[in-house]
């Protein structure tokens, strides 16, 4: 029985993922560094804005400390929210699927290596943050995806909002990509993913694979869980 739909953030719910290699290649230039999109889109994807930077420190293309590290972090952060504030959008489909989800009684929620104040923000802009219970960003977790940390964590703070305890089991997570899906698989959870930012072969984890997540139906998502 389904009980709770968990969804990664970019690339799911918003179409911010070219966004992110904007900020970042704007700061990346004081250091003449590019991220190719299609390096973007196969090696970091996914990634906390720190594990990107520091895997630029170990392929040794940014030599900078931790100190730096942190203050690059932050400039991009607020490039990304100048951004975000006049160029993000939600994917279409999206927000007939949170009503639907609305109007069966199941609970939603937001797993993402996202900054919690960039998530935040594109939420209340479309005016979609009542959907969501829990909102679990990459500051609240020590291991991002593919690691499980975050949906298990995710998972625990929405068993703080009732009475009768959710499993793993009873869960959807929505993903858009091959780390997101590992993670979920690991937390034990059902998988769904949609075709943004990878094509249907390169999302094979995924018990189901849509273009838009508006073609499902709640018995679509029932049998997922059955």
């Amino acid at each position: 029985m389904l009980r709770a739909v968990i969804f990664d953030f970019d690339g799911v719910i918003t179409d911010s993922e070219i966004l992110h290699l904007r900020s970042f290649n704007q700061v990346l230039a004081q250091h003449n560094i590019e991220i190719a999109t299609k390096d973007y889109y196969k090696d970091y994807l996914g990634l906390t804005d720190l594990d990107l930077l520091k895997l630029l420190v170990d392929k040794d293309l940014l030599k900078l400390d931790d100190q730096a590290i942190i203050s690059l972090a932050e400039q991009k952060k607020q490039v990304f929210e100048k951004l975000a504030r006049t160029e993000g959008r939600i994917i279409e489909g999206v927000r007939d699927f949170l009503e639907m989800l609305n109007q069966n009684n199941i609970l939603m929620a937001i797993c993402s290596g996202a900054l919690r104040a960039e998530i935040e923000l594109i939420l209340d802009e479309a005016r979609l943050r009542h959907f969501f219970e829990v909102i679990v960003s990459a500051e609240q977790v020590k291991k991002g995806k593919p690691h499980p940390e975050g949906f298990l964590l995710t998972l625990q703070k929405l068993n703080g909002k009732t009475t009768s305890p959710i499993l793993a089991s009873q869960c959807i997570a929505v993903e858009d990509s091959h780390w997101g899906l590992e993670a979920a698989k690991a937390a034990g959870m059902h998988t769904l993913a949609v075709t943004n930012s990878y094509g249907a072969d390169q999302l094979t984890l995924a018990k189901k694979i849509v273009t838009r997540l508006d073609k499902l139906n709640i018995d679509d998502l029932q049998k997922l869980c059955a």
